[in-house]
């Protein structure tokens, strides 16, 4: 006979911060989709984009009331968008994985709050080519705050991450409108790279803009194989946002490999 599962503090806090996630990615999606039209997000209750019926509370369950309704408005059919349980679940999976790395504190919640911004913004800028200030610059703000109160860096290197990010994304910018007479680099790609200088210091920017860049070339080899122009708009920050977040994770060991390997003889 095996032996009874205990609920055990930690159990519990795990569970209960992925159930914390998943709501906070309804939210989300809110701001995904009202950010960009330039609604606000605390006011009005959600509507189905198909028929503007107002979405009641046991239809906006996260996750559960999209399978509930196999992916469809109760009122008029609308196809729900398979983004919005994507974005409540890796709210979700965000959320387990911060607490149970961080455990529960200050840390903790900046971190989720860095990651679930970055979330958004990927969907947003892969839809509108857009990234709200916001969420860019008060991303930036709330990482200052956190390098004094919290985060695992200080306030001096949260600031040169700021100004290396913004710096080296701006001055590409200003080559590339030189060289090929259009703007290449959007202004939200540049303020979002402060965002996460803020958050990561000026030494993963580097490797933040390596894992983009690298991203950016396969999807741009995949569009010219699908028949696309070298022309062709990518949003750059729908790969940056992605990139700080693997860079969070692996970006250290990363480093330390790279720096290993130019030593060696």
């Amino acid at each position: 006979m095996s032996a009874p599962i205990l609920l055990t503090e930690t159990t519990f806090v795990s569970a209960a911060s992925v159930v914390f996630g998943l709501l906070w990615g309804s939210f989300l999606n809110v701001v995904i989709y009202r950010l960009p039209r330039n609604r606000s997000v605390v006011r009005g209750r959600s509507q189905c984009p198909g028929c503007g019926t107002v979405i009641r509370w046991y239809d906006n369950i996260p996750l559960l009331s999209y399978l509930v309704l196999r992916g469809r408005c109760r009122n008029c059919g609308y196809r729900i968008p398979m983004s919005y349980p994507t974005v409540e679940l890796l709210s979700g999976v965000i959320s387990g994985a911060v607490v149970w790395y961080y455990g529960l504190g200050l840390e903790a919640a900046w971190m989720f709050v860095f990651l679930t911004a970055l979330l958004a913004i990927t969907f947003i800028d892969w839809s509108h080519r857009i990234i709200p200030d916001e969420l860019s610059i008060g991303g930036t703000v709330f990482g200052w705050v956190g390098a004094v109160v919290c985060l695992d860096i200080t306030l001096v290197e949260s600031l040169i991450g700021s100004a290396v990010g913004f710096g080296i994304l701006f001055l590409i910018a200003i080559v590339y409108k030189l060289v090929r007479r259009v703007d290449g680099m959007g202004g939200g790609d540049i303020k979002l790279m402060a965002m996460i200088g803020a958050f990561l210091g000026w030494k993963m920017v580097f490797v933040v803009l390596f894992v983009a860049s690298l991203c950016g070339a396969v999807y741009g080899v995949y569009l010219m194989h699908r028949g696309g122009g070298s022309k062709t708009a990518v949003a750059f920050g729908s790969f940056l946002a992605p990139s700080a977040t693997i860079v969070l994770i692996a970006g250290a060991r990363f480093l330390e490999f790279y720096l290993q390997f130019l030593k060696r003889p």
